[in-house]
């Protein structure tokens, strides 16, 4: 299975909480996007074969595209590449762009899975973070979405915000539940540094998260996925069986992925690439035939940890003999031992042929990880 990833670095507003790349100037779009096909141009022979099985449009916020770039890209995208006939092909949206004329344009493209940044169904929620839609759009147009035939449509919301009390998030996932959906995923409000949200926290204009309140709130997120039918497949990710996302899961299994656009990273199993984070340096650098990216040979040990990282973030968790098959008998046996030194505090559960997180382990998914590293 291979992927695609694009970057969109647009946003209308600044999240407060935010640290990817982005600009809420557009005035570039129309170079930026034209370089991003160039790009998909100069490095298609970078994944291993011709089909791709999931395209994600991710950002930033590609749902502000015009359709006129959306359908230029999809021409280049399809000239280069077999797209699998079951290919998820999703695309990142802000609920205030989810018009009915637009929800058309996106399936006549080929897109079928939306991926809606709702956050929280409370305004006081959506003010603290500075999102740009409103409780009631945020409904709305998921209701939309659900009317123009999107059967995969997934959300995003945020706990531990500061003034969302359990009663509050209680609240979201109840709403969360009459909207019929088959998958969310569920993040905890994290103060990255240098982004809006930490210099309003130094500067006592907002209060600071509280770690004691996402972890209890994460718990009830767990309590309330059980009973309502959800399976916590990542740690984040929450999905009716068999519903999951093709796109994300590949990552968390080690698919080989090509992510073009600005702060785009690549990886083909011992090649790790990563764009450059400047979108004029972008286009300047295509537009004189130049590939903007640093490309880095990822050592065996770092493959190694990089496996127990993600593996165990999933529900699937960690088989033997994949380890042994992959990494060979000594690295199963380094398993196998700290296994034992671990199994003790109760974080790992075991089944049969391998290991995963224990619900209690959840709470400190990469603490235990770290626990399994090889030195790099």
């Amino acid at each position: 299975m291979s992927g695609l990833y694009l970057h969109i670095p647009f946003c209308r507003q600044a999240c407060h909480y935010c640290d990817f790349h982005f600009s809420t100037v557009q005035k570039s779009l129309p170079d930026l996007m034209g370089a991003m096909r160039q790009e998909l141009r100069m490095r298609a022979a970078e994944l291993p074969g011709p089909t791709i099985d999931t395209v994600y449009f991710g950002g930033g916020t590609p749902s502000l595209l015009p359709i006129g770039e959306l359908e230029a890209t999809f021409r280049v995208i399809r000239e280069l590449f077999h797209v699998s006939e079951t290919a998820e092909i999703t695309l990142e949206a802000n609920p205030d762009d989810l018009d009915p004329a637009a929800l058309e344009a996106w399936r006549s493209l080929g897109i079928n899975r939306l991926s809606v940044g709702i956050q929280s169904f409370h305004e006081a929620d959506l003010r603290y973070m500075n999102r740009v839609h409103t409780a009631e759009e945020a409904l709305s147009a998921v209701q939309r979405a659900r009317a123009a035939s999107f059967e995969l449509l997934t959300i995003d919301l945020i706990y531990g915000t500061p003034g969302m009390d359990d009663e509050k998030w209680l609240e979201n996932l109840e709403v969360l539940r009459g909207l019929g959906l088959d998958h969310f995923s569920a993040y905890s409000l994290t103060v990255e540094p240098r982004t809006a949200l930490d210099k309003l926290i130094r500067q006592r204009v907002l209060h600071d998260t509280d770690e004691e309140q996402a972890a209890r709130q994460f718990g009830l997120l767990l309590d309330w996925a059980e009973a309502n039918g959800f399976e916590h497949y990542e740690i984040s990710n929450f999905a009716r069986p068999g519903r999951y996302s093709q796109h994300n899961t590949a990552y968390w299994f080690g698919a080989p992925y090509l992510g073009v656009g600005p702060s785009a990273h690549s990886f083909d199993g011992s090649i790790r690439s990563a764009v450059i984070r400047n979108n004029h340096e972008y286009i300047r650098s295509i537009q004189a035939g130049q590939l903007p990216l640093e490309r880095e040979s990822i050592a065996p040990a770092s493959v190694f940890n990089e496996y127990l990282l993600t593996r165990l973030r999933t529900q699937w968790g960690v088989p033997f003999e994949d380890v042994r098959a992959r990494f060979g008998s000594a690295a199963l046996k380094q398993v196998m031992e700290q296994l034992e030194k671990v199994r003790e505090t109760g974080w790992l559960e075991s089944y049969a042929g391998g290991f995963r997180l224990s619900r209690q382990g959840k709470f400190f998914a990469d603490t235990v990880a770290a626990g399994f590293f090889k030195d790099v």
